[in-house]
């Protein structure tokens, strides 16, 4: 019921529009403004399938113009057989439109704009050509040149409304990356701040792990053993001083990255194109053959981006990872989906997979599987546990993972919709 929820709402507001319009060859037969309102939503941010919401349009359509019709003349029988040609028409609206906007691209609102004409005058001949062999009604030539007249005039319609609507994105999408710039800048100059500090500790990390091997040496070789005493404390000393300057560092950078500091939220589907973007050019750069699909599913806003991002891009540079160590070519999906408590994410990839035994101790701070004999290198294995401790911790979710060796690899998080989708 919920999947088509939205296709009943569409519906209902194109059955409203089309009862703007006028008659053409007969009473029955009505030119509205309904298929402005269906093609206007076919091209919203989030489109519905063309040919469910044609069919459901239809039926709309034919039951409100037959409540409409029975509360006026307080009968259907003349008229309940006629009206269902109407069905007719956005029933091949959504297939016409549907099989040209897969070959000829519906991105373009040029392009768009052909789909768009031809979807109309095709749906409406279909339409009228049903009702005279049907139901015996009249042909006049004219009735051609009026569908072809209103066919364009509809497209342009449709066409204005949707480049002013694109227009107007921009000209917010502009102001937004202004105002994101500008903090960006300002974080930017805080952040190095912050990096100066933890530089200015490298070099004392430096000492305590020459003053610690010295100690070692003396140790070792049983030397200078009056100082080994001064010597640890000097270390454990220099290492508590270290601490506290990262503690502040580190205190300072989470202040900085807040959320509500930085940018504030930001929509799913948006963390779903820079992430894939992100994730093409990774694999660009690796020179595999790793194919990437996303099930986005229903979009939501979030000011919690930063560790869905975080989340999402550990997991699939895992995956990435993976493949490309084995045989550089794969397949990695995620999907995205909620019911009225939860947001499930699901990245599922056709690596290698893990061993059973390993299984258990992937989320494990430390842990890795990933060595590289030749350079003797090795995956510090913190990706997993990171993701575990935002999932867990920061979002209050769970976070599952199966395998089959040979085949892949697939992990499940499960976070509330409360917590994700919580305001600032």
């Amino acid at each position: 019921m919920k999947l088509l929820k939205p296709y009943i709402l569409a519906a209902a507001l194109v059955a409203a529009a089309s009862q703007i319009g006028l008659s053409v060859l007969n009473a029955d037969f009505r030119i509205s403004a309904g298929i402005i309102v269906l093609a206007l939503i076919l091209n919203w941010d989030q489109p519905l399938k063309p040919i469910r919401l044609g069919i459901i349009s239809g039926l709309s359509v034919y039951a409100l113009r037959l409540c409409i019709h029975a509360l006026s003349y307080g009968s259907i029988q003349e008229v309940w057989l006629s009206y269902q040609f109407e069905i007719l028409f956005y029933l091949f609206y959504g297939i016409i439109y549907q099989v040209l906007s897969r070959w000829l691209g519906s991105d373009h609102l040029n392009r768009l704009a052909i789909v768009l004409f031809i979807s109309d005058l095709g749906a409406n001949l279909i339409e009228i050509f049903s009702r005279i062999l049907f139901s015996s009604s009249p042909y006049d030539a004219e009735i051609t040149i009026t569908l072809l007249f209103v066919a364009l005039i509809r497209s342009l319609m449709i066409w204005i409304v949707l480049n002013g609507l694109r227009y107007y994105k921009i000209l917010l999408l502009k102001e937004e990356h202004e105002v994101r710039y500008a903090r960006l800048v300002w974080l930017t100059a805080q952040l190095k701040s912050e990096m100066y500090w933890m530089e200015k500790n490298m070099e004392e990390i430096e000492k305590v792990m020459t003053n610690a091997y010295t100690l070692f040496e003396d140790i070792k070789f049983d030397h200078r053993r009056e100082g080994w005493g001064e010597k640890a404390v000097t270390i454990a000393r220099d290492v508590h001083e270290i601490k506290k300057e990262y503690e502040l560092a580190v205190r300072g950078i989470k202040e900085l990255t807040a959320d509500a500091v930085v940018v504030g939220g930001m929509s799913f589907k948006d963390i779903c194109k820079i992430l894939y973007d992100s994730m093409v050019r990774e694999i660009r750069e690796m020179a595999c053959r790793i194919e990437l699909e996303f099930e986005s599913g229903e979009s939501f806003y979030t000011v919690k981006h930063y560790f869905l991002m975080s989340i999402l891009r550990n997991l699939m540079m895992n995956s990435i990872d993976a493949i490309e160590a084995d045989t550089k070519e794969g397949k990695i999906k995620m999907v995205h989906d909620a019911d009225q408590d939860q947001h499930y994410f699901i990245v599922t990839d056709t690596g290698p997979g893990i061993e059973p035994e390993d299984l258990d101790q992937i989320f494990t701070p430390g842990f890795s599987t990933k060595i590289n004999y030749a350079t003797g290198h090795i995956n510090r294995g913190l990706g997993l546990s990171v993701v575990q401790n935002i999932v867990e911790k920061e979002l209050c979710g769970t976070i599952e993972a199966e395998s089959v060796k040979g085949k892949g690899t697939t992990f499940r998080i499960t976070i509330p919709k409360a917590v994700l989708e919580a305001s600032l």
